[in-house]
């Protein structure tokens, strides 16, 4: 990987990471992160989920995702962090600044030719999240769980029978038809809020559905897109000469660097790492 000619990217943008999650492919993402060079990096939202960490599960290979962004914003590539739903305890330090790294709530970019681009989770467009907490993190647990099934079914998929990996949520999602009218509801709604503030493009996260389309209504038209998510699809936002395309990990030729662990660490390991990048990049 280190003797590999590192992709050019204008702007990468990633959510739904999900890092504390049996679910996160960090491997893959860290492989992915090493085969760009981008200006900017966008988290946006859930990228390190709050609400299932007490589980102290953190693996080496999602310490090495947080390493890695921090030292990309060590040699001044611009990180927006987007707050969300899963780590809502840091929205309350938006704007707050680290060298090359920032929180925000949402952000707005003016790209070329004076296009404004809006980014933001989109969990604002979520009623369970709004007015019904405890049925979100309710659900936050099953899908978790889920996910772990899926994982352990995938291991005896892919190393017994030789077969290709399956998403059991993603299947779920793409069948029902109230899961695929919410994720039609949500895009309309990202869409309309765009069209409502003249901004060219509006990027979202939180419904795991990578995405690029123009929605036209009567009010006026606007290019939606979404990054996708690092549990199913394995997928992220890539915008470099003006033009916007969606990277899927599976599908693209990346060499896998061996990461050798899933040895966990404890939470009192973790943040002791954290504040250590934190001053490697206070002193850049």
């Amino acid at each position: 990987m280190k003797n590999k000619i590192k992709r050019k990217v204008d702007i990468v943008v990633l959510s739904d990471v999900h890092l504390g999650t049996y679910g996160c492919h960090a491997k893959q993402l860290l492989n992915y992160l090493k085969s760009v060079n981008p200006g900017i990096i966008i988290l946006n939202g859930d990228f390190i989920d709050i609400w299932q960490f007490k589980k102290n599960y953190w693996p080496k290979s999602h310490m090495k995702v947080v390493k890695h962004l921090m030292q990309l914003a060590s040699k001044k590539v611009k990180i927006y962090y987007i707050t969300v739903n899963h780590d809502e305890l840091l929205r309350k330090f938006s704007g707050f600044k680290l060298g090359s790294f920032q929180l925000e709530n949402k952000l707005l970019l003016q790209l070329d030719n004076n296009e404004q681009a809006l980014f933001f989770h989109g969990d604002v467009f979520d009623v369970t999240i709004q007015y019904s907490r405890w049925i979100a993190k309710l659900g936050a647990y099953g899908y978790d769980t889920l996910i772990k099934v899926n994982t352990l079914f995938n291991y005896i998929n892919q190393n017994i029978f030789r077969k290709d990996r399956v998403s059991f949520s993603k299947t779920i999602k793409n069948s029902v038809k109230k899961a695929i009218c919410y994720i039609n509801d949500f895009e309309q709604a990202a869409a309309n809020f765009g069209i409502l503030n003249q901004y060219q493009y509006v990027i979202c996260g939180h419904i795991h559905q990578p995405q690029i389309r123009k929605i036209e209504t009567e009010k006026g038209s606007i290019v939606y897109m979404n990054s996708g998510d690092w549990i199913e699809n394995l997928s992220a936002l890539e915008y470099y000469k003006g033009c916007w395309s969606v990277y899927y990990h599976e599908k693209n030729s990346v060499t896998e660097e061996n990461i050798s662990e899933e040895e966990e660490l404890c939470s009192k390991l973790v943040f002791q790492n954290l504040l250590q990048e934190f001053k490697i990049l206070e002193r850049a």
